[in-house]
């Protein structure tokens, strides 16, 4: 049977997203995190449609907008990366979600500015874009609470072929990222860089979630799932300023075999890293509440991040909620098709950018 999926292609700080509307089947669930669950077991051969070769490449990312669970949402979305990560929240894909969602009219346009709500697998996003000409200019959400655990703190990671443990932090901020400081590992976070960030991050990574698993208190979400690799942080009279760059994962690492140990980098500064990292700034007192942080991406696109509220009780765990601020625009408006007779019905990698 043949299948065509209408989205909208955007990109936030330069990370793209394909915002699916139409064309795939009805997703149950009684919750956002039953409908999450149902697509992960009964249509992953979508995720690998779009993002896979030849229709996707290693960056990029599917957002399918469903009915709301949660009745003061106006849409749902599930998140669907590479190598079947499906993220409880996305900064940049919920910014590209939100301006394609406008843009389009499925959301009704005013101006100057547009509040909603969408419905995440982590829980209901508050949504404030500014508009102007039926444009989005800006998109700041809401976050999910994020938070570090002092039992996550000050990790020591025995990573194979580095010289000396790592030591890092593992923060929610709607994934659980593994923090850890770039120049304690001799790593300097430039573009030509790349390839050896990817190497070192992804280890980094799939050791800490080795060493040290972790779950969130409320609901099951295992983790580390993905990695921050932080610049010095430096204080402002606004609150302070951060280069950072996410690592993520585009394949299954094997230790035996050097060549799985691949990644890709986030070429946006990543929303829900931007909270994570917050939630690990606030921890060692850098930041505090109603600060704000500038964070800036490996490409020098920025997000503003900041604390709204730092005393909130998740399931026992005192978190801080964040408000995220940025920008996306629609590069294509696309209808993807996948022909009965085509060979290639679920995408393929192949080593050379994978």
């Amino acid at each position: 049977m043949s299948l065509e999926l209408t989205t909208i292609d955007c990109h936030c700080g330069g990370e793209p997203a394909r915002i699916v509307t139409a064309g795939f089947p009805t997703i149950t669930g009684d919750t956002m995190l039953e409908k999450r669950s149902y697509f992960m077991e009964y249509h992953d051969d979508l995720r690998k449609l779009l993002l896979l070769e030849p229709r996707g490449y290693p960056c990029q990312n599917a957002d399918f907008v469903v009915e709301a669970c949660d009745p003061t949402c106006a849409y749902g979305v599930i998140v669907a990366e590479q190598n079947k990560v499906y993220p409880g929240m996305s900064g940049h894909n919920c910014i590209c979600t939100a301006t394609a969602l406008v843009e389009s009219g499925m959301i009704p346009y005013q101006e100057p500015v547009l509040e909603f709500k969408l419905d995440f697998p982590a829980g209901p996003v508050h949504i404030k874009c500014t508009t102007q000409n039926k444009k989005v200019t800006s998109v700041q959400l809401t976050n999910v609470p994020s938070f570090l655990r002092p039992e996550d703190a000050n990790l020591k990671i025995t990573v194979p072929t580095l010289p000396t443990p790592v030591t890092c932090d593992v923060a929610w901020g709607g994934m659980f990222y593994c923090i850890v400081d770039a120049s304690s590992i001799g790593l300097e976070l430039k573009p030509e860089n790349g390839s050896e960030i990817c190497r070192i991050g992804e280890m980094i990574k799939v050791a800490c979630k080795e060493q040290h698993p972790v779950n969130h208190p409320l609901f099951d979400y295992p983790g580390c799932d993905i990695l921050v690799f932080k610049g010095e942080f430096n204080e402002t009279e606004e609150g302070g300023e951060i280069n950072n760059t996410v690592v993520m994962s585009n394949n299954v690492l094997i230790w035996s075999k050097p060549e799985t140990h691949t990644a890709m980098l986030d070429r946006s500064p990543c929303g829900t890293g931007t909270s994570a990292l917050l939630a690990h700034l606030h921890f060692h007192k850098k930041i505090k509440l109603n600060d704000k942080l500038t964070n800036t991406s490996i490409v020098s696109s920025k997000f503003i991040g900041e604390i709204v509220e730092d005393n909130v009780d998740v399931g026992g765990v005192q978190s801080i909620v964040t408000k995220i601020k940025g920008r996306a625009w629609i590069t294509q408006y696309c209808r993807v098709v996948r022909d009965p007779s085509d060979l290639f019905q679920e995408g393929f990698k192949v080593g050379d950018i994978w």
